[in-house]
């Protein structure tokens, strides 16, 4: 039996993808979070074989918390289930040790497919992910993919709207940190202000949908 913790904070998803998940006989959610606090605590307490982890939570970003709970739990596998489904946030989870990354927008037993998929050994993605990478042989080319991982986060918050103070308080670092890895990114990205910052962003589909 394969032991399972969710983390969303939306009570309604976690309900639904723990019935979608427990219809499975090997598979059993022992534990339900909607805080980067609260899964940290279960983690350390279940030490689960899997983590199903939305990115958006209302403690702060999914993508630090991976390599926290791979820190609690060296053993556990983490999948992440996010409806953000840009290159930067699936790249960046992969690179902070998540072993797969299904969006919401596919079927959901592509959820069950990613956590046996995982299980295995095997790195999964969603088809979605999957088919846009295949359309997109060249995306090695995009300069945002010349960005740090900081300066990523930098880049989503400034194009979502935040000023460097919010974004400072956000990653918890200094304002005058921000606003240097904010020289940095846009040297690299050729963007002049915030509004160019927030067009590549929506060009690629990286920003979350209104509500």
């Amino acid at each position: 039996m394969y032991s399972i913790v969710l983390v969303d904070d939306h009570a309604i998803v976690r309900e639904g993808f723990k019935r979608l998940i427990e219809m499975e006989p090997d598979l059993d959610v022992v534990a339900e979070c909607r805080s980067a606090d609260d899964a940290v605590e279960a983690v350390s307490h279940w030490r689960p074989h899997l983590v199903a982890l939305d990115l958006s939570l209302p403690d702060g970003s999914g993508l630090p918390l991976i390599e926290h709970l791979l820190s609690v739990c060296s053993e556990t596998h983490i999948v992440v289930l996010s409806m953000h489904d840009g290159e930067p946030y699936v790249s960046e989870a992969l690179r902070r040790g998540a072993s797969g990354y299904v969006t919401k927008g596919v079927a959901p037993e592509e959820l069950v497919a990613g956590l046996r998929a995982v299980m295995h050994g095997e790195c999964f993605l969603s088809s979605d992910l999957r088919q846009r990478r295949a359309d997109r042989p060249n995306a090695a080319l995009d300069p945002i993919n010349r960005l740090t991982a900081r300066e990523r986060e930098v880049f989503l918050l400034l194009a979502g709207g935040l000023t460097p103070k919010q974004v400072a308080a956000e990653l918890g670092i200094g304002q005058k940190t921000v606003y240097i890895h904010r020289a940095s990114l846009m040297g690299k990205l050729g963007a002049g202000s915030e509004l160019d910052l927030y067009r590549m962003a929506t060009e690629r589909g990286l920003l979350p949908p209104n509500g």
